[in-house]
């Protein structure tokens, strides 16, 4: 059970201190620490290993440790921010305990920044948070506004994943794991599904509806929230609820919705963007994959209903070109080897890459690396249904984040079930074995696409950087 050192602490956000990050490394953190530094902020931090991200907030002045121990908690710290991952055993966390400092998890900052704007959006749903935040963001820059994003990727348009507006808009992805986004409380709140993850947390789809059910009732009374219909027992979320409650979908009998849906040959989406039985024009997605039409509708009846003319919500819903890791191109070997990067970590994720990934003229590759090992366990058959879609697939070793107990799961189990319906498949532990191994056994016509939440993006980039890139895309924060 985590334990609350915060004490009701607040950041005084106008008088800066020295905050010191516990898991500075991570998307979310990192952003938060980019957010303190630009207000002026004394910011260290420490993290498990280096990577692009440690790297970058050292250029932008953060005082990062790689390693975690008690040393790292100096006597002129103020308070601590932790990570989900960095739990009271930890030995930074216990020094800072020692010490009478206040912790305040990555939720807890997050929402009291939040609060400090008067116009907020808080994008929730078990998939497809971060390119809908996107998707809001470029809307809003489309219109003028000058908003605050915070958003769970990487996207070019806001120069990585933190945008530093002058406005009073502020833009957040509001994640559902340990309930962390019951510290938001934003004028608009987007659910835009609601399906079985995170299960070693909430256990039950019970229990994940009843914290979907909460972060709808933080909605501000004045505000509203965006909710897609197919959402299963819909009204037990939304019923009585005394802010605006706004349906989107694709049945057409919505408050929006999405009509005339088409695919281009590279499963690009068009649609009609209806409101009520008025079709108020035409949109056209430079994003793949049918679950973007419904994101992309939902990002929009946010603005619409928020006094965004549609001219805007076009303007920006066209522009969006997506999110670093999300079926991103990195580059070409040889002649035509297509290396992409996916950040999906879920059966359903990994179908919708598929989904896309298939209407291209390639044999396709699927590197995953599965995350954590009680969602290899409970997921585990969702998985082998979804990757056996792959023409080939090859697994790393299961990355345990948190966890110390493997349960008795092991990545091999997952080829071992693959080879049994006739997939081609193999299992390395290793990331320098994967790299060898599609070095040597890919030819011209194959697309190898790295798959995971985790750090299996390395494998791309050792791809891109070897001497068969003819091109690449890699970008870096």
């Amino acid at each position: 059970m985590e334990i609350d050192n915060s004490k009701g602490f607040r950041v005084d956000f106008n008088h800066p201190c020295h905050v010191h990050f516990m898991g500075i490394g991570g998307i979310s953190m990192s952003s938060l620490a980019r957010f303190l530094l630009s207000r002026g902020f004394i910011v260290s931090g420490s993290d498990k290993m280096e990577d692009k991200i440690t790297l970058k907030l050292r250029e932008e002045g953060c005082r990062i440790v790689i390693g975690q121990g008690p040393e790292n908690i100096t006597a002129d710290i103020d308070f601590c921010v932790n990570t989900a991952a960095v739990h009271p055993d930890n030995p930074e966390y216990m020094e800072a305990v020692r010490q009478g400092l206040p912790i305040l998890n990555r939720a807890q900052l997050l929402g009291q920044l939040m609060a400090q704007f008067p116009d907020s959006y808080g994008i929730a749903g078990t998939h497809g948070k971060t390119t809908t935040t996107g998707m809001v963001a470029e809307i809003l820059l489309a219109a003028g506004a000058d908003p605050t994003v915070s958003i769970g990727g990487l996207q070019e348009s806001l120069g990585g994943n933190l945008r530093i507006g002058q406005s009073g808009t502020f833009v957040a992805e509001a994640c559902e794991f340990t309930n962390s986004y019951h510290e938001m409380y934003p004028r608009v709140g987007i659910i835009l599904n609601v399906r079985p993850d995170h299960m070693e947390f909430f256990k039950t789809m019970e229990n994940l509806r009843a914290s979907f059910r909460r972060y709808a009732e933080n909605v501000a009374p004045e505000g509203m929230l965006i909710v897609e219909s197919d959402i299963e027992n819909l009204e037990e979320l939304t019923a009585g609820l005394p802010c605006r409650v706004v349906t989107v979908g694709m049945k057409g009998s919505e408050d929006y919705s999405a009509r005339n849906p088409e695919s281009t040959k590279l499963g690009l989406g068009r649609f009609d963007f209806y409101k009520g039985n008025v079709c108020l024009g035409r949109i056209a997605l430079e994003v793949p994959g049918d679950h973007n039409m419904t994101n992309a509708l939902a990002a929009g009846a946010a603005a619409l209903e928020d006094g965004i003319p549609f001219e805007a919500v076009k303007k920006g819903l066209e522009s969006f070109k997506g999110v670093h890791r999300r079926f991103e191109k990195r580059g070409i070997l040889r002649e035509d080897i297509v290396v992409m990067d996916d950040f999906g970590h879920h059966p359903d994720e990994i179908e919708a890459t598929w989904k896309v990934a298939s209407r291209y003229p390639y044999r396709l590759t699927c590197i995953f690396q599965p995350y954590t090992y009680t969602r290899t366990q409970k997921f585990f058959d969702g998985f082998v249904e979804s990757l056996s879609r792959y023409d080939r697939v090859v697994i790393s070793d299961i990355m345990p984040a948190r966890e110390t107990d493997d349960l008795g799961m092991h990545s091999s189990q997952l080829r071992d079930a693959l080879v049994a319906r006739g997939v081609e498949a193999w299992y390395f532990p290793g990331f320098d074995e994967i790299v060898k191994f599609l070095l040597e056994n890919s030819v011209n016509g194959d697309m190898l696409i790295t798959t995971g939440c985790g750090n299996v993006d390395l494998v791309a980039d050792a791809l891109v950087a070897s001497d068969l890139c003819t091109s690449s895309t890699a970008k870096t924060l």
